[in-house]
């Protein structure tokens, strides 16, 4: 099979989904996995086979000094691990593509919808989706609300900023706290965090749901896969109106009759190494899609009832060896790719 290089961004903390990339190249091709980061001090970095400091996704020569990384690192498949680059690599997705590299990332504009809660909403209001009703802070009636209710973020991620409120004072006073935001209902029943991969055409390959029996930092901590026939019906159903490209996870709750969609993100979720567990393979399979290996489907072929429980492991180096080596501007591309034009 045709080795494949792979690029994953903003690594942080996210060490177990390193290690799967590096068991995935190993096994299919004997490719290499390139790491980058703003901060020299995440753990993820340390775990490829090299890594880059680079600057915020927010710059502006953030995608070129990536291309320069792929360039130099003969990067085939790139995995965006943040919302916030979801939309600027989903702009990029032909540009890449003509360089020879697949980028595991849905359109711009998916990736716009799953970032803004709001907008989510009214995808699914479009689409009759079950989900809680949200308000912009701006229409809210207090006279109306029936608590509990939750103020999030508009454009959060985790559970940063996000509040349970249960009346009408904690409501004003979080209005007033949380930046852009948007006020939703809380419905009863199971959490789910389902975890999805399709093609890079956005066919759907394998759904995972995982029951959240404990929730750190917006992250399943503890968690157990469910064959849950419902979840991955309605789950399906939604990937497939958004056109989904590559990993997602879909945040829902199943109240004992219906299921509903609390929140999109088409990205990796934190609670990934519980589906590669049970045999949900994403960056095994990420890798050949990306080596052009024609995978059929794989929905519902996992192992159901698996638990994780999760735990800390820390990385130590030197203050030397922690000395970053900065990709400050891009720098011009081999013959064999085209040069960046500012």
């Amino acid at each position: 099979m045709k080795k494949i290089n792979v690029l994953i961004t903003a690594a942080s903390r996210r060490v177990p989904l390193v290690r799967a990339f590096r068991t995935a190249v190993r096994r299919f091709g004997g490719g290499r996995v390139i790491t980058t980061d703003i901060n020299p001090l995440s753990p993820a970095l340390y775990f490829g086979h090299k890594h880059h400091i680079v600057p915020l996704t927010t710059e502006h020569n953030y995608i070129p000094i990536i291309e320069s990384v792929c360039d130099a690192e003969e990067v085939n498949l790139i995995i965006p691990t943040i919302d916030d680059e979801l939309p600027i690599f989903g702009r990029v997705l032909d540009r890449f593509a003509q360089l020879g590299i697949t980028i595991a990332a849905s359109s711009e504009q998916t990736s716009t919808t799953c970032n803004d809660k709001y907008a989510t909403y009214l995808f699914c209001q479009k689409n009759r989706i079950r989900t809680p009703e949200t308000r912009l802070a701006s229409h809210v009636k207090f006279s109306d609300i029936q608590y509990p209710v939750y103020v999030k973020p508009r454009f959060g991620r985790g559970s940063v900023n996000v509040f349970a409120v249960h009346n009408e004072a904690q409501l004003r006073l979080f209005l007033d706290y949380v930046p852009d935001a948007i006020v939703q209902d809380h419905l009863p029943g199971t959490e789910f965090t389902v975890d999805v991969l399709s093609d890079f055409d956005g066919r759907v390959l394998s759904i995972v749901p995982r029951e959240r029996l404990v929730i750190r930092a917006g992250v399943s901590d503890k968690g157990v896969t469910r064959k849950h026939a419902e979840v991955i019906a309605f789950t399906r159903e939604i990937v497939e109106k958004l056109q989904i490209a590559g990993p997602a996870n879909i945040q829902c709750k199943w109240d004992g009759g219906d299921v509903s969609l609390i929140e999109i993100i088409a990205r990796f979720s934190g609670g990934i190494p519980l589906t590669i567990a049970a045999g949900a393979d994403f960056p095994a399979w990420l890798v050949q899609l990306a080596a052009g290996v024609k995978l059929n489907a794989q929905i519902g072929k996992f192992q159901d009832g698996l638990v994780m429980m999760s735990f800390e492991e820390s990385v130590f180096a030197t203050e030397t060896e922690l000395k970053p080596t900065h990709v400050e501007k891009p720098r011009t591309l081999s013959k064999t790719r085209s040069t960046y034009v500012n």
